[in-house]
């Protein structure tokens, strides 16, 4: 899907005067639930630092983080937990309006266009997209390969997560995973961006690079996805 943007579309940091903030009034501008600007959370606590995503700790996950072979560029970050995978990745987006409107209806629109079916519901972060996409398997045999898209619009930033395996259609097995979406923390910097434009992630304990923008940066492709089971029904 090609998305085009005008360099009037990077948007420049913006020049603000910050007040002191007292614990009290700090504590209460945090939400209860995220997931969190980086900001205004503070603290990074027990979560991973993976640059652009603070991921919070728990048992029993498997971390992997996915990297594009031609350009050694981290683009995502995938959670493992029993038979379910989350994808999470974090982009740039304008001061005064969000992604996840616009880019629901893309990706429904693309989904259908390959023979998919594609519900639009309200779910545990907002509006949500059950996806079930036929695939062919490797014994030959016709599958469904069933997705679920979550999106969050935060200020000048947009989450995206993909659950796939048992996540995708079983709410008990998305439950832990949910629980990762709603405790990570986004890191947007301060850097003139285009909207769409992917924040840069970094390997656990290595030095975030400084992300450039424009031609060198890779644009949201909402349909992209992490490892994924396929469930046949």
């Amino acid at each position: 899907m090609a998305l085009f943007r005008r360099k009037s579309d990077i948007e420049e940091p913006e020049t603000t005067t910050h007040s002191p903030v007292s614990p009290d009034e700090h504590e209460a501008q945090v939400p209860e639930r995220g997931p969190y600007d980086a900001d205004i959370l503070g603290e990074r606590g027990n979560r991973l630092d993976l640059g652009a995503l603070w991921l919070p700790g728990r048992e029993g996950l498997e971390v992997r983080m996915e990297v594009d072979k031609k350009t050694q560029r981290v683009t995502g970050v995938a959670i493992k937990h029993n038979d379910s995978i989350l994808q999470l990745q974090a982009f740039a987006a304008p001061k005064r309006s969000g992604l996840w409107d616009e880019i629901r209806s893309e990706i429904g629109a693309s989904i259908t266009q390959q023979g998919g079916t594609v519900d639009d519901v309200p779910g545990t972060f907002g509006r949500e997209l059950l996806v079930k996409l036929p695939v062919k398997l490797k014994d030959g045999q016709q599958g469904i390969q069933p997705a679920r898209f979550v999106g969050f619009d935060g200020p000048r930033w947009f989450l995206r997560g993909v659950f796939s395996g048992r996540a995708a259609f079983d709410p008990a097995a998305a439950a832990p995973l949910e629980d990762i979406f709603a405790h990570t923390a986004v890191v947007r910097g301060q850097e003139p961006r285009a909207p769409r434009d992917l924040l840069e992630l970094t390997l656990p304990g290595r030095p975030t690079a400084r992300a450039t923008t424009g031609q060198g940066q890779p644009a949201l492709n909402p349909l992209r996805r992490g490892p994924e089971i396929t469930e046949v029904r």
